[in-house]
Protein backbone atom coordinates (compact mmCIF):
# COMPACT_ATOMS: atom_id res chain seq x y z
CA UNK A 1 0.00 0.00 0.00
CA UNK A 2 1.46 3.40 -0.78
CA UNK A 3 2.29 5.97 2.22
CA UNK A 4 0.39 8.59 0.97
CA UNK A 5 -2.51 6.10 1.50
CA UNK A 6 -1.97 5.09 4.77
CA UNK A 7 -1.41 8.86 5.95
CA UNK A 8 -4.58 10.19 4.74
CA UNK A 9 -6.19 7.03 6.10
CA UNK A 10 -4.91 8.10 9.72
CA UNK A 11 -6.04 11.46 8.74
CA UNK A 12 -9.19 10.20 8.62
CA UNK A 13 -9.06 8.39 11.57
CA UNK A 14 -8.25 11.18 13.76
CA UNK A 15 -10.77 13.48 11.81
CA UNK A 16 -13.30 11.08 12.80
CA UNK A 17 -12.83 10.16 16.50
CA UNK A 18 -12.23 13.74 16.66
CA UNK A 19 -15.91 14.19 15.55
CA UNK A 20 -17.59 11.84 17.52
CA UNK A 21 -18.35 12.18 21.17
CA UNK A 22 -18.42 8.53 22.24
CA UNK A 23 -15.39 7.47 19.97
CA UNK A 24 -16.09 4.61 17.81
CA UNK A 25 -15.15 0.35 17.74
CA UNK A 26 -12.90 -0.48 15.13
CA UNK A 27 -14.98 -2.09 13.03
CA UNK A 28 -16.89 0.32 12.19
CA UNK A 29 -13.95 3.02 11.56
CA UNK A 30 -13.31 -0.28 9.18
CA UNK A 31 -16.42 0.33 7.29
CA UNK A 32 -16.32 3.93 7.03
CA UNK A 33 -12.65 3.72 5.81
CA UNK A 34 -13.56 1.08 3.40
CA UNK A 35 -10.36 -1.33 4.49
CA UNK A 36 -9.78 -4.38 7.07
CA UNK A 37 -10.38 -3.99 11.03
CA UNK A 38 -6.93 -5.21 11.07
CA UNK A 39 -5.42 -2.06 8.85
CA UNK A 40 -7.83 -0.17 11.43
CA UNK A 41 -5.54 -1.51 14.58
CA UNK A 42 -2.14 -1.11 12.79
CA UNK A 43 -3.08 2.64 11.96
CA UNK A 44 -4.84 3.22 15.64
CA UNK A 45 -1.30 1.29 17.01
CA UNK A 46 1.15 3.55 14.76
CA UNK A 47 -0.94 6.82 15.83
CA UNK A 48 -0.60 5.91 19.66
CA UNK A 49 3.63 5.55 18.83
CA UNK A 50 3.42 8.74 17.37
CA UNK A 51 1.90 10.36 20.10
CA UNK A 52 -1.14 10.67 19.76
CA UNK A 53 -3.66 10.59 23.25
CA UNK A 54 -5.54 7.46 22.28
CA UNK A 55 -7.36 5.50 24.73
CA UNK A 56 -10.27 2.63 24.94
CA UNK A 57 -13.20 2.19 26.77
CA UNK A 58 -16.23 0.29 27.06
CA UNK A 59 -19.64 1.11 25.72
CA UNK A 60 -22.75 -1.47 25.25
CA UNK A 61 -20.42 -4.61 25.18
CA UNK A 62 -18.21 -3.08 22.28
CA UNK A 63 -14.61 -1.50 22.25
CA UNK A 64 -14.57 2.07 21.23
CA UNK A 65 -11.68 4.15 20.43
CA UNK A 66 -11.60 8.27 21.10
CA UNK A 67 -9.25 10.90 21.10
CA UNK A 68 -8.20 13.56 24.08
CA UNK A 69 -8.45 16.56 22.28
CA UNK A 70 -5.95 18.82 24.10
CA UNK A 71 -5.71 20.82 20.81
CA UNK A 72 -8.89 22.63 21.72
CA UNK A 73 -8.24 23.00 25.80
CA UNK A 74 -4.80 24.88 24.85
CA UNK A 75 -6.38 27.10 22.10
CA UNK A 76 -8.53 30.06 23.18
CA UNK A 77 -10.34 29.58 20.00
CA UNK A 78 -13.68 26.97 18.74
CA UNK A 79 -11.07 24.92 16.89
CA UNK A 80 -10.66 21.06 17.58
CA UNK A 81 -7.00 19.16 16.52
CA UNK A 82 -7.54 17.98 12.88
CA UNK A 83 -8.59 21.97 12.53
CA UNK A 84 -5.23 23.16 13.93
CA UNK A 85 -3.57 20.54 11.76
CA UNK A 86 -5.07 21.49 8.37
CA UNK A 87 -4.33 25.13 9.11
CA UNK A 88 -1.07 24.32 10.14
CA UNK A 89 -0.36 22.51 7.20
CA UNK A 90 -1.84 24.65 4.55
CA UNK A 91 0.66 27.28 4.88
CA UNK A 92 2.79 25.95 2.09
CA UNK A 93 -0.25 26.36 -0.29
CA UNK A 94 0.06 30.44 0.83
CA UNK A 95 3.61 30.69 -0.07
CA UNK A 96 2.90 32.79 -3.20
CA UNK A 97 1.77 35.59 -1.07
CA UNK A 98 5.29 35.94 -0.23
CA UNK A 99 6.45 40.14 0.86
CA UNK A 100 2.92 41.08 1.71
CA UNK A 101 1.71 42.06 4.96
CA UNK A 102 -0.67 39.38 4.90
CA UNK A 103 1.91 36.40 4.38
CA UNK A 104 3.68 38.05 7.20
CA UNK A 105 0.47 37.67 9.52
CA UNK A 106 -0.12 34.18 8.33
CA UNK A 107 3.23 33.37 9.28
CA UNK A 108 2.70 35.04 12.81
CA UNK A 109 -0.41 33.01 12.77
CA UNK A 110 1.17 29.97 11.98
CA UNK A 111 3.97 29.88 14.58
CA UNK A 112 0.53 30.36 16.93
CA UNK A 113 -0.70 27.43 15.92
CA UNK A 114 2.72 25.59 16.07
CA UNK A 115 3.56 26.56 19.67
CA UNK A 116 -0.62 25.12 20.43
CA UNK A 117 0.42 22.02 18.80
CA UNK A 118 1.71 18.97 20.99
CA UNK A 119 5.25 18.24 19.22
CA UNK A 120 4.16 15.05 18.70
CA UNK A 121 1.55 15.80 16.49
CA UNK A 122 3.90 18.68 14.37
CA UNK A 123 6.34 15.82 13.90
CA UNK A 124 3.37 13.63 12.46
CA UNK A 125 2.34 16.68 10.09
CA UNK A 126 5.86 16.60 8.53
CA UNK A 127 5.84 12.94 8.05
CA UNK A 128 2.39 14.19 5.83
CA UNK A 129 4.79 16.76 3.48
CA UNK A 130 6.50 13.22 2.71
CA UNK A 131 3.59 12.86 1.02
CA UNK A 132 1.76 15.82 0.14
CA UNK A 133 3.71 19.14 -0.46
CA UNK A 134 2.29 21.96 -2.57
CA UNK A 135 4.72 23.58 -5.05
CA UNK A 136 5.28 26.48 -6.23
CA UNK A 137 7.15 27.80 -9.65
CA UNK A 138 6.90 31.22 -10.84
CA UNK A 139 5.33 33.51 -8.24
CA UNK A 140 6.01 37.72 -8.24
CA UNK A 141 8.01 38.61 -4.87
CA UNK A 142 5.89 41.17 -3.36
CA UNK A 143 8.79 42.82 -1.08
CA UNK A 144 8.90 46.14 -2.61
CA UNK A 145 5.41 46.81 -3.38
CA UNK A 146 4.07 46.23 0.42
CA UNK A 147 3.87 50.13 1.14
CA UNK A 148 1.41 50.27 -2.31
CA UNK A 149 -0.43 47.34 -1.48
CA UNK A 150 -1.04 48.84 1.99
CA UNK A 151 -2.49 51.76 0.52
CA UNK A 152 -4.64 50.29 -1.67
CA UNK A 153 -6.38 48.37 0.53
CA UNK A 154 -6.65 51.11 2.77
CA UNK A 155 -8.33 53.21 0.66
CA UNK A 156 -10.56 50.85 -0.91
CA UNK A 157 -11.59 49.89 2.73
CA UNK A 158 -12.04 53.68 3.31
CA UNK A 159 -13.62 54.25 -0.17
CA UNK A 160 -11.04 57.05 -1.50
CA UNK A 161 -10.00 58.00 -4.26
CA UNK A 162 -6.15 56.87 -5.68
CA UNK A 163 -4.48 58.72 -8.42
CA UNK A 164 -1.73 56.66 -9.66
CA UNK A 165 1.47 56.45 -12.19
CA UNK A 166 0.79 53.16 -14.18
CA UNK A 167 2.45 51.59 -16.67
CA UNK A 168 0.97 49.31 -19.07
CA UNK A 169 2.88 46.55 -20.09
CA UNK A 170 0.62 45.94 -23.85
CA UNK A 171 1.27 49.56 -24.84
CA UNK A 172 4.96 49.91 -22.70
CA UNK A 173 3.62 53.62 -21.68
CA UNK A 174 3.44 55.29 -18.53
CA UNK A 175 -0.15 57.36 -17.52
CA UNK A 176 -1.45 58.67 -14.74
CA UNK A 177 -5.11 57.85 -13.17
CA UNK A 178 -7.29 58.78 -10.62
CA UNK A 179 -9.37 55.64 -9.82
CA UNK A 180 -11.96 54.64 -7.37
CA UNK A 181 -10.83 51.41 -5.75
CA UNK A 182 -13.53 48.64 -5.66
CA UNK A 183 -11.91 46.21 -4.77
CA UNK A 184 -8.24 44.13 -4.55
CA UNK A 185 -8.65 41.18 -6.63
CA UNK A 186 -5.87 38.06 -6.13
CA UNK A 187 -5.49 36.00 -9.58
CA UNK A 188 -2.49 33.81 -10.51
CA UNK A 189 -0.29 35.03 -8.49
CA UNK A 190 -1.15 38.55 -8.71
CA UNK A 191 -2.78 41.29 -6.93
CA UNK A 192 -5.06 43.13 -9.30
CA UNK A 193 -7.20 46.37 -7.98
CA UNK A 194 -10.67 46.74 -9.84
CA UNK A 195 -11.98 50.30 -10.04
CA UNK A 196 -13.43 52.85 -11.83
CA UNK A 197 -10.92 54.93 -13.91
CA UNK A 198 -11.85 58.18 -14.60
CA UNK A 199 -9.65 58.18 -17.51
CA UNK A 200 -10.98 55.49 -19.29
CA UNK A 201 -14.78 56.39 -17.74
CA UNK A 202 -14.92 52.73 -17.44
CA UNK A 203 -14.60 49.96 -14.57
CA UNK A 204 -10.89 48.33 -15.05
CA UNK A 205 -8.20 46.10 -13.72
CA UNK A 206 -4.69 47.30 -12.54
CA UNK A 207 -2.00 45.03 -11.47
CA UNK A 208 -0.30 46.49 -8.29
CA UNK A 209 2.84 45.57 -8.71
CA UNK A 210 3.12 47.77 -12.05
CA UNK A 211 1.71 51.54 -10.25
CA UNK A 212 4.86 53.24 -9.99
CA UNK A 213 3.55 56.05 -7.51
CA UNK A 214 0.32 56.10 -5.42
CA UNK A 215 -1.31 59.09 -3.38
CA UNK A 216 -4.81 58.73 -1.87
CA UNK A 217 -6.92 61.19 -2.50
CA UNK A 218 -9.11 63.25 0.28
CA UNK A 219 -12.21 62.95 -1.95
CA UNK A 220 -14.73 59.92 -1.70
CA UNK A 221 -16.56 57.46 -3.47
CA UNK A 222 -19.27 55.33 -3.68
CA UNK A 223 -19.28 51.90 -5.88
CA UNK A 224 -22.79 51.43 -7.54
CA UNK A 225 -25.03 49.59 -5.42
CA UNK A 226 -24.94 46.65 -8.34
CA UNK A 227 -21.68 46.04 -8.74
CA UNK A 228 -20.52 42.36 -8.41
CA UNK A 229 -16.54 42.05 -8.58
CA UNK A 230 -17.27 38.40 -8.94
CA UNK A 231 -19.71 38.26 -11.14
CA UNK A 232 -17.37 41.43 -13.30
CA UNK A 233 -15.03 38.97 -13.88
CA UNK A 234 -17.04 35.81 -14.42
CA UNK A 235 -16.66 36.24 -18.32
CA UNK A 236 -12.75 36.49 -18.38
CA UNK A 237 -10.80 33.16 -19.48
CA UNK A 238 -8.31 35.23 -17.09
CA UNK A 239 -8.30 38.69 -16.01
CA UNK A 240 -8.96 40.93 -19.29
CA UNK A 241 -11.89 42.32 -20.28
CA UNK A 242 -13.21 42.55 -23.46
CA UNK A 243 -17.04 41.89 -25.60
CA UNK A 244 -18.67 38.66 -25.02
CA UNK A 245 -17.73 36.22 -27.93
CA UNK A 246 -18.28 32.44 -28.57
CA UNK A 247 -16.00 30.50 -29.18
CA UNK A 248 -15.49 26.99 -30.33
CA UNK A 249 -11.86 25.23 -30.36
CA UNK A 250 -11.50 21.52 -31.23
CA UNK A 251 -8.87 19.49 -29.17
CA UNK A 252 -6.86 16.04 -30.81
CA UNK A 253 -7.75 12.30 -29.11
CA UNK A 254 -3.86 13.24 -27.73
CA UNK A 255 -4.71 16.20 -25.85
CA UNK A 256 -8.92 15.88 -25.42
CA UNK A 257 -8.30 14.24 -22.11
CA UNK A 258 -6.60 16.80 -20.44
CA UNK A 259 -9.18 19.61 -21.43
CA UNK A 260 -11.66 17.31 -19.71
CA UNK A 261 -9.62 17.28 -16.12
CA UNK A 262 -10.74 20.81 -15.64
CA UNK A 263 -13.05 23.67 -15.34
CA UNK A 264 -11.96 26.22 -17.44
CA UNK A 265 -14.46 28.87 -17.36
CA UNK A 266 -17.95 28.67 -15.88
CA UNK A 267 -19.65 28.88 -19.77
CA UNK A 268 -17.72 26.03 -20.73
CA UNK A 269 -19.41 22.45 -22.83
CA UNK A 270 -17.51 20.01 -24.05
CA UNK A 271 -18.69 17.68 -26.79
CA UNK A 272 -16.80 14.41 -27.02
CA UNK A 273 -16.08 13.40 -30.53
CA UNK A 274 -16.38 9.90 -32.19
CA UNK A 275 -12.70 9.82 -32.76
CA UNK A 276 -12.39 10.59 -29.20
CA UNK A 277 -11.47 14.48 -29.56
CA UNK A 278 -14.01 16.75 -28.14
CA UNK A 279 -15.19 20.08 -29.08
CA UNK A 280 -14.72 22.70 -26.53
CA UNK A 281 -17.65 25.75 -26.45
CA UNK A 282 -18.02 29.04 -23.53
CA UNK A 283 -18.17 32.44 -24.14
CA UNK A 284 -15.50 34.52 -22.77
CA UNK A 285 -14.56 38.27 -22.56
CA UNK A 286 -12.28 39.32 -25.74
CA UNK A 287 -9.81 36.45 -27.45
CA UNK A 288 -6.68 37.80 -25.97
CA UNK A 289 -6.27 35.26 -23.26
CA UNK A 290 -7.95 32.56 -24.87
CA UNK A 291 -6.09 32.69 -28.24
CA UNK A 292 -2.60 32.00 -25.52
CA UNK A 293 -4.50 29.15 -24.20
CA UNK A 294 -5.29 27.71 -27.61
CA UNK A 295 -1.77 27.98 -28.44
CA UNK A 296 -0.42 26.29 -25.48
CA UNK A 297 -2.00 22.95 -26.83
CA UNK A 298 0.24 23.44 -30.21
CA UNK A 299 -0.89 21.16 -32.86
CA UNK A 300 -4.18 19.57 -30.58
CA UNK A 301 -5.98 22.15 -30.91
CA UNK A 302 -8.08 24.25 -34.07
CA UNK A 303 -9.99 26.75 -33.42
CA UNK A 304 -13.14 26.76 -34.76
CA UNK A 305 -15.11 30.23 -34.16
CA UNK A 306 -14.81 32.81 -34.07
CA UNK A 307 -12.98 33.94 -37.42
CA UNK A 308 -11.34 36.39 -35.40
CA UNK A 309 -9.86 33.98 -33.30
CA UNK A 310 -8.53 32.08 -36.41
CA UNK A 311 -6.89 35.01 -37.22
CA UNK A 312 -5.25 35.98 -34.81
CA UNK A 313 -3.77 32.25 -34.00
CA UNK A 314 -2.71 32.13 -37.20
CA UNK A 315 -0.21 35.44 -37.57
CA UNK A 316 1.00 34.49 -33.89
CA UNK A 317 1.84 30.98 -35.07
CA UNK A 318 2.81 32.69 -38.54
CA UNK A 319 5.17 35.08 -36.63
CA UNK A 320 6.72 32.51 -34.47
CA UNK A 321 7.23 30.03 -37.20
CA UNK A 322 8.92 33.27 -39.06
CA UNK A 323 11.41 33.84 -35.84
CA UNK A 324 13.00 30.50 -36.84
CA UNK A 325 13.54 30.65 -40.02
CA UNK A 326 16.78 32.97 -39.18
CA UNK A 327 18.39 29.41 -37.90
CA UNK A 328 20.50 30.22 -35.24
CA UNK A 329 20.46 33.76 -35.33
CA UNK A 330 17.65 35.69 -33.32
CA UNK A 331 15.09 37.63 -34.85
Amino acid sequence: MARGDQLSRQWKIIHTLMASGKGKPAGELAGELDCHTRTVYRDLEALQMAGFPLYTEQNEGKTHWSILDAGRRQMPLPLNLTELMALYFSRNMLKVLQGTAIFDSLTALFEKVKATLPPEYIAYLDKLTHSLEVGVKAYKPYQRFQQILAQVNEAAQNRRYIEIGYFSMRRQELTRRRIAPYKVWFYDETFYIIGFCELRQDVRLFAVDRIETLHICDAYFEPPQDFDAGQFMQASFGVFQGEPVQVRIRFAPAVAGYIREKIWHPTQTLTTQADGGLIFSAEVAGIEEIKHWVLKWGAGAVVMAPEALRLAVFEEIAGMAANYQCGDKAP
